[in-house]
């Protein structure tokens, strides 16, 4: 069944050991209790260490045959070529650096980088035994992710799918404008509404708050338009929702806009999912997915 470490870098590091699609044990960056702290402004070879540690001690419990390690950010051959949201991490040779850690203190195994919605795709596809099926995931956060299985040769950068012409719209972390994280990404709400934290507009919104109801309408219009595209790309299928804001989410809502969106008969039949948990199923997916490289 494989006995592998799976290692999620999000707004915390996580690693876990995982046999065959369970999860077990697992360590986490900070730790529970301990100070909050903006991975952002740890380097990149500070990452990898306390990475290397958190492994050291999964193998420790038993051996294990390969570690996934899921990363934001466009990763080609376990290199990240590019991170917004993790920035020391661009240009880094993820996949090698981590082994090379690894293997200086005696835990010689295979590892694979690769995107972290990918990961969480993966994970979801064995949590649903969808595992011949395809499978695809917003994950909806600091930034917005996109993530499918079985994995394709690509970018798959679909949070940075431009949704919208309106030059003003230059909220996006990476600088371009019209893209879907540019209006659904935490960080791009927290600059649009400068006067409200972002779960405070979706309250505004439900109270009947003008300016947030319209822009309620539009994070809502803007994931269907970003799921439109994947449909008229890729066919129509299951997508499922994860992440701090996928509670904010209203079915309905966006079902009715994909609708508005997606007309020939062949693509019909796209449906949504929330998953309630994300962190462990990116971990379980990231270690299945070095199993298969």
């Amino acid at each position: 069944m494989g006995r592998s470490v799976g290692v999620l870098a999000t707004g915390q590091l996580w690693s876990g050991i995982v046999e065959g699609v369970e999860l077990g044990t697992v360590k986490m960056y900070p730790g529970p209790g301990e100070p909050q702290i903006d991975l952002r402004t740890v380097p990149s070879g500070d990452l990898i260490a306390i990475l290397r540690d958190q492994i050291l001690a999964l193998a420790a419990e038993g051996p294990i045959e390969s570690v996934g390690a899921g990363f934001p950010g466009v990763i080609r051959g376990g290199v990240i070529l590019e991170s917004p949201n993790l920035g020391q991490l661009k240009g880094l040779p993820g996949a090698c650096e981590l082994r090379a850690a690894l293997k200086a203190s005696g835990v010689d195994v295979p590892v694979v980088a690769i995107n972290d919605a990918d990961a969480l795709a993966a994970g979801i596809a064995a949590a649903y035994e969808s595992m011949e099926q395809l499978v695809r995931v917003w994950y909806l956060g600091d930034g917005i992710g996109y993530g499918r299985h079985p994995h394709n040769d690509g970018v798959w950068e679909a949070g940075h799918m431009v949704v919208t012409l309106d030059p003003k719209e230059r909220y996006c972390g990476c600088g371009g404008t019209g893209h879907l994280e540019g209006i659904m990404g935490h960080r791009a709400m927290r600059l649009r509404f400068l006067d409200m934290e972002p779960e405070e507009v979706f309250v505004a919104a439900r109270h009947g708050d003008q300016r947030a109801g319209d822009f309620w309408k539009l994070w809502h219009r803007a994931l269907a338009a970003g799921t439109a595209n994947s449909i008229h790309l890729d066919g129509p299928g299951r997508f499922y929702i994860a992440g701090p804001q996928a509670g904010f989410v209203d079915l309905r809502l966006l079902g009715d806009y994909l609708q508005e969106m997606v007309k020939m008969s062949p693509l019909q039949g796209s449906f949504f999912q929330i998953v309630p948990t994300s962190h462990e199923m990116a971990v379980i997916g990231a270690a299945i997915a070095s199993r298969a490289k």
